[in-house]
């Protein structure tokens, strides 16, 4: 007759992980994104030509950042002058000569370092300025520009 503790002997508990399992389904999955990976197309980014710039029908206020970093200031009409004005009376300057429609487009010489420009369109944004834009100097052919 066994004894208790002899059947007890025959069936241990292994105390280990199988990773064969694990294995198999991740070969599954590996082929499975092998398979799908080229039907996937990536997402194609149609970006707005700038030779097909709307043209804006209110005079705009001008904020222009010269290549040292001053600022002037102007509403665009005919034979109208830009006014150097100072960074901290920007948003003050600006506020005085728009209305509730009026858009205020930024003028930044192309070796204006970025984080300039966005200091100055950060400012007129927070302090209420909805409709604000960039001037780009529009090219009559619609090739890209290459360096």
């Amino acid at each position: 007759m066994p004894s208790a503790r002899g059947s007890s002997r025959s069936r241990r508990l292994k105390n280990e992980i199988n990773v064969v399992p694990y294995i198999d389904v991740m070969l599954v999955l590996l082929v499975i994104f092998m398979v799908t990976a080229p039907m996937i197309t990536p997402g194609l980014i149609e970006l707005p030509s700038v030779g097909s710039a709307a043209q804006v029908p209110v005079k705009p206020v001008e904020v222009e950042i010269s290549e040292d970093g001053t600022i002037a200031l102007r509403v665009r009409d005919a034979g109208a002058n830009f006014e150097k004005i100072n960074s901290q009376n920007l948003v003050s300057e600006v506020k005085s000569r728009i209305s509730a429609d009026t858009p205020v487009v930024i003028a930044a010489d192309g070796r204006v370092p970025y984080d300039t420009v966005m200091k100055v369109m950060d400012q007129l944004r927070t302090s209420g300025v909805t409709r604000l834009g960039l001037l780009v100097d529009q090219k009559s052919s619609s090739e890209p520009i290459t360096n």
